[in-house]
């Protein structure tokens, strides 16, 4: 009989965790699984059997109750019955939880019921929502409440925003009893910096593993393609440095960006992809904003023309971005915030992580970089991503771990 694996997500085969998703059924299957993908918001056509929690409607009165009563995962009350009576149905060997939050899902109605099974139930931390009473980051503004307990939250407007109340320690505690009462559950983080934190929470006594997210490296490569780009933006001749997200803001990096195009010369042109029209409206000469590119392989072109990636995220969990950059080839320099310095390390063979977190740090890795040259960069970074970011290897990490636990089971 096969072995079936369910996962609980926001999102199926859409985004990055829904694609992390994806990945991660598809890998189950081919080691002979049948694969389930709980899902609570979009998705798109996918090969494991899908399953939707709720409905859109249902996500627009969760979304509702949060913002009036800052009730995050406890609206859903419904779907989230319906949810387990399926998982009751499907009986899984294995369920692996990727994203809780997002107006969906009620996790003390599902952990009611995952804390009275004997199924071993896998959590993936993308991010640290799962141990704070109200936010999913809190790196920017150096929080750590959820040491010992939140309250008073300064992040309650952000997302999940709360417009009126703050219940951040209530959440806390409610949390706490819930998530500390699976004696099965496994944590799997997808960096040592979040492993680092969990290991400080009231989680810290569960297992708790680090699985860095992989990209597929088959698809991101170097390419020869890229005097194309250089024409497109007119920067043929200047060194290109390149930043990539998905939504440009200050957390992200843009006043930084701005800043470090004051302190760099005109031999330097700096492309922005993923900028917002308004962000691209404010930005000053000499840097050229694009709102997204035409394909994953213009991206690959953009990711190879440029001489240095450049990160300045102030709060990032394990960006993709950079793991992408050097399959292409292409050294990084990044601020030293979150799981940033997991993709590439300090010893500056793949690029730097800087000394601070200020522009003219960022300047300085960059011109110590070009200096070099990206020829001095280029071999290892790609070669560094295939041994230890090719997310087939990565996800294969996952079902080996799942059948470690059930062979013990």
């Amino acid at each position: 009989m096969k072995k079936k694996l369910l996962q609980i997500n926001n999102l199926a085969n859409s985004g990055s965790t829904g694609k992390i998703a994806e990945g991660l059924g598809k890998v189950a299957m081919k080691n002979g699984w049948d694969s389930f993908i709980a899902y609570g918001r979009w998705c798109n056509s996918s090969e494991s059997n899908l399953i939707r929690i709720g409905s859109n409607f249902g996500n627009s009165l969760h979304g509702l109750k949060a913002r009036l009563f800052d009730a995050e995962g406890l609206g859903s009350k419904i779907a989230t019955r319906k949810l387990v009576s399926t998982i009751q149905k499907i009986k899984p060997d294995i369920i692996q939880i990727q994203v809780t939050h997002a107006y969906y899902l009620n996790y003390p109605i599902l952990f009611d019921y995952l804390n009275k099974t004997d199924i071993p139930v896998f959590w993936t931390f993308h991010d640290s929502w799962a141990f704070t009473g109200h936010c999913p980051h809190f790196a920017f503004v150096g929080c750590e409440k959820w040491k010992t307990g939140c309250y008073d939250c300064q992040l309650k407007k952000a997302y999940p925003s709360s417009w009126f109340l703050d219940r951040s320690k209530e959440n806390y505690l409610k949390k706490k009893y819930y998530f500390s009462s699976n004696p099965k559950l496994t944590i799997i983080t997808v960096s040592d910096w979040i492993g680092n934190m969990v290991k400080q929470s009231f989680l810290k006594d569960k297992d708790i593993i680090t699985i860095h997210n992989g990209i597929n490296i088959d698809r991101f490569k170097p390419s020869s393609n890229t005097a194309s780009i250089m024409d497109k933006y007119g920067v043929r001749g200047k060194k290109i440095l390149l930043a990539v997200s998905s939504k440009w803001g200050i957390k992200k990096g843009l006043n930084d960006i701005i800043e470090l195009r004051k302190v760099l010369d005109d031999s330097f042109a700096i492309i922005m992809v993923g900028c917002q029209k308004e962000v691209i409206q404010q930005l000053p000469s000499g840097i050229i904003g694009v709102e997204h590119t035409e394909s994953v392989s213009e991206l690959c072109d953009m990711y190879s023309a440029a001489d240095v990636f450049i990160n300045p995220t102030h709060e990032d969990s394990f960006p993709t971005v950079n793991l992408e950059a050097i399959a292409c080839g292409t050294p990084i320099v990044t601020y030293d915030t979150g799981g940033c310095s997991e993709s590439i390390g300090y010893d500056k063979r793949f690029g730097i992580v800087t000394r601070e977190n200020t522009p003219i740090a960022m300047s300085q890795a960059i011109m110590e970089i070009t200096s070099k040259g990206k020829k001095a960069y280029a071999d290892n970074c790609r070669a560094h991503a295939v041994n230890n970011f090719d997310e087939m290897i990565q996800y294969q990490k996952y079902i080996d771990l799942y059948d470690k636990i059930l062979s013990a089971h």
